[in-house]
């Protein structure tokens, strides 16, 4: 019975039916309020309706350089701002259609700039922060950007580009305060750069009228990172993102849990990520409150107690760590405190999965025992949203039970918007998928015989593909690249087609009785062993990396063996407690080398294969523990932590083949 989905049209050729939200009408295309016809027309009307009210904020330095309490700009304040900066764009010959680039981390200036933006109908080109010079300058030519505005600290970093990007970049103007040896350098390249007080001042009394804006128009061209090549660049129009805060008002509003004007939100996802830049516009339209992190991943737990967000939007590598952190401080605490945990988490899941609403399953043991987590992050978080990758089943019921929040799983891409696929809270069943599809677009499941995965039986298996007003407007000055992603009307996710998308592609789902979808594997990230076994690799990093031991694994197999092997980054909080534990001393790169710790998580390695009944092909024979976790500076992730396994292979490739040499 799929509980949550309406058959639309018949199956097609080596295609499942097309299937829709109950709750879609008008074949699932949503319209957003009558006079909004672009992301401008949303700011400007809650401009209009909470004047007063405040929308960014940014943290107060206090005098012994420690961070104090909020401080906010109210949206009649940022309003203000960003008109005196759009003059200052429209003085400098910038106009409607021309590209202007964003370059830094979040910040309530990023936000003001791409108002600024919306504003002119100039499109929106964010820049990766992590990206670095390289792309950063491939994306400043082929999007040929005349303007951008720069975090001070990636000013140095954009100038070095200047011998390729000052045939096109013009003018730079820093979210901070600039030196006179950048205006000097800048200006040996033909280009000029102001602060951003002296920008502002720019525009003067200029007098200028604002375009009329149409749905059809591109807001934002939005590269993704990818694994190998080029960026390609997602045309996003401005009623693709009008229909993606549309839609994801109904998701809500569906199930019991709309978003309002009371909402806090915390930006630090990157506003480069089309995740984040949905949300954000989302609750600008609600009037809500945005407050910006310090971007740094190691104060944003306390930058989360101080904001008291409702709202926290992840990426499964945040919390995973959030859940390591729990799970090690319930393990070293006293035995009375973890009988006490342990009976709490066991009566309101048993609760929860009988259908109890989490806020009604428990509520002595949230009082008792779960709101010391809750008020960890601040004490008022009501919805957490996981994206960009699938979040393992074990965290996402942890997360569950004792964050007294409403935890959901999405799914989509930067060509689909945000959100394709969001998970009903409350619904326990739906634990450990991504949910139904939300009411503005049509889904399906396409064959793969390849892998054995059939979109007719009756388990309905195979790549994802997507219909709707939501999707990108195609890849820009890569009309070749949009026709093959584009067949008949639908996405296709094929990374035959798309090796640089910002998700892993080729994404093969599973729909479930109650109509929501399971990624189960994708397309490429597969290994044939020497025998001949297949061997999805995404699907048992998901299976081996619930262990509390491990921080993040990579799994890696080739035809020339038959068996598999790991690259581990370990959790050190765990692993130097196992060792204490086990009377072995050392720093974490000396247990790293630890033989008895190496075959400790291979113990628990196979014991977890066993428990999840995998087969003998499965299970990992050798690993390698690396102290270092997979990072971008040594380009072993995207910006969006997804694993690069080229770039993988290469770096690790002589431990690799250590491993195998060991373990035959």
């Amino acid at each position: 019975m799929m509980k949550h989905l309406v058959e639309s049209e018949k199956a097609a050729e080596n295609a499942g039916p097309t299937y829709r939200n109950v709750l879609a009408k008008d074949a699932g295309l949503l319209r957003p309020p009558p006079g909004v016809e672009s992301c401008w027309d949303v700011f400007r009307n809650s401009v209009e309706k909470y004047p007063d009210s405040p929308m960014l904020g940014r943290r107060r330095v206090v005098d012994d350089g420690k961070a104090g309490e909020y401080v906010w700009m109210t949206y009649k304040e940022v309003y203000d701002v960003v008109m005196k900066l759009a003059a200052s764009i429209s003085k400098s010959g910038i106009s409607k259609g021309e590209s202007c680039g964003i370059y830094g981390a979040n910040c309530p200036e990023w936000i003001i700039s791409m108002e600024a933006c919306n504003a002119l109908g100039v499109s929106c080109v964010p820049l990766y922060d992590s990206l670095g010079a390289g792309a950063v300058e491939f994306i400043v030519c082929h999007a040929e950007i005349q303007i951008a505005f720069v975090e001070e600290r990636k000013i140095a970093e954009l100038l070095k580009t200047c011998h390729a990007t000052s045939k096109y970049l013009k003018t730079i103007i820093s979210f901070g305060g600039v030196t006179n040896d950048q205006k000097e350098e800048a200006k040996n390249h033909g280009m000029s750069i102001f602060s951003w007080e002296e920008f502002l001042i720019m525009g003067g009394d200029h007098h200028f009228d604002l375009p009329e804006k149409k749905k059809s128009d591109i807001c934002t061209i939005m590269y993704t990172s990818g694994t190998t090549g080029d960026p390609k660049g997602v045309m996003i129009s401005n009623e693709s993102l009008l229909v993606n805060i549309t839609g994801a008002d109904c998701v809500t509003r569906s199930i019991g849990e709309p978003f309002d004007h009371d909402d806090v939100y915390i930006s630090y996802l990157p506003l480069a990520h089309i995740f984040d830049r949905i949300f954000e516009e989302l609750f600008i339209s609600h009037g809500s409150k945005i407050g910006f992190w310090r971007g740094d991943v190691k104060l944003l737990v306390d930058d989360i107690a101080a904001l008291k967000p409702t709202v926290f939007c992840a990426v499964p590598r945040v919390l995973d760590r959030i859940y390591s952190g729990l799970t090690g401080k319930i393990s070293s605490g006293g035995i009375l405190k973890k009988a006490l945990f342990n009976i709490a988490y066991k009566l309101k899941l048993d609760s929860m999965r009988k259908g109890i609403k989490h806020e009604k399953a428990a509520p002595f043991f949230d009082k008792l025992v779960f709101s010391k987590v809750k008020e960890r992050l601040g004490g008022k978080l009501r919805f957490i949203v996981s994206g960009g990758a699938p979040l393992s089943v074990a965290v996402e019921e942890f997360l569950r039970v004792v964050t007294c929040a409403s935890v959901v799983q999405g799914y989509g891409l930067t060509e689909t918007g945000a959100a394709s696929f969001v998970a009903i809270p409350n619904d326990f069943s739906m634990v450990g998928t991504v949910g139904p599809p939300v009411e503005h677009l049509d889904a399906r499941l396409e064959s793969v015989p390849e892998m054995g995965y059939d979109a007719l039986s009756s388990i309905p298996r195979g790549e994802v593909c997507v219909k709707g007003s939501v999707l990108f407007s195609g890849y820009y000055k890569r009309e070749d690249l949009t026709q093959e992603v584009m067949i008949d009307g639908w996405f296709h996710t094929d990374d035959d087609y798309m090796p640089n998308t910002m998700y892993n592609t080729g994404d093969v789902g599973e729909w479930q009785p109650n109509g929501s979808l399971k990624i189960i594997d994708r397309k490429k990230n597969i290994f044939k062993l020497s025998q001949g076994e297949y061997v999805a690799v995404e699907n048992l990093e998901n299976v081996y990396g619930v262990l509390q031991e491990i921080d993040s694994i990579w799994i890696y197999g080739n035809s020339f063996e038959s068996f598999l092997v790991a690259v581990i980054n370990p959790n050190q909080q765990v692993l130097e407690h196992w060792a204490e534990q086990n009377g072995i001393s050392g720093s974490l790169s000396e247990l790293c080398e630890n033989s008895r710790a190496k075959e400790y998580i291979l113990s628990e390695l196979t014991k977890i294969a066993k428990e999840k009944k995998l087969k003998g092909y499965e299970f990992i024979r050798a690993v390698h523990f690396d102290p270092l976790p997979f990072d971008m500076e040594r380009d072993l992730i995207t910006p969006t932590y997804k694993k690069k396994r080229p770039q993988l292979l290469k770096h690790y490739q002589g431990t690799i083949d250590a491993l195998y040499k060991m373990a035959k």
